[in-house]
């Protein structure tokens, strides 16, 4: 069983990129195991992640709750990370 990967999308409402960063989110989720959270920033939940993350611009993206990114998400970014993390590369020492 393949274990999916967690992503929190930190959001705020009337936001085009955070729209954006939603539709991405649901391609790049048609070929990689993903759970997607959304967290609205103006909620008590959304500022807590924004402060202990450091991602407080809107649309933010932790991976794993790691930040990722914040403003346009670049779904290039996050396929090239995402590969990275279903075939990492082999240790050689």
């Amino acid at each position: 069983m393949i274990t999916p990967i967690e992503i929190t999308l930190l959001t705020r409402s009337d936001c085009a990129l955070c729209d954006h960063a939603k539709d991405v989110l649901g391609r790049v989720a048609a070929d990689y195991p993903l759970r997607i959270a959304q967290v609205d920033l103006n909620t008590e939940q959304g500022r807590h992640l924004a402060k202990s993350t450091g991602v407080v611009l809107a649309p933010g993206v932790l991976i794993d709750g790691k930040p990722f990114s914040h403003g346009r998400l670049s779904e290039r970014k996050l396929r090239r990370t995402l590969n990275k993390r279903r075939f990492p590369a082999p240790d050689t020492t």
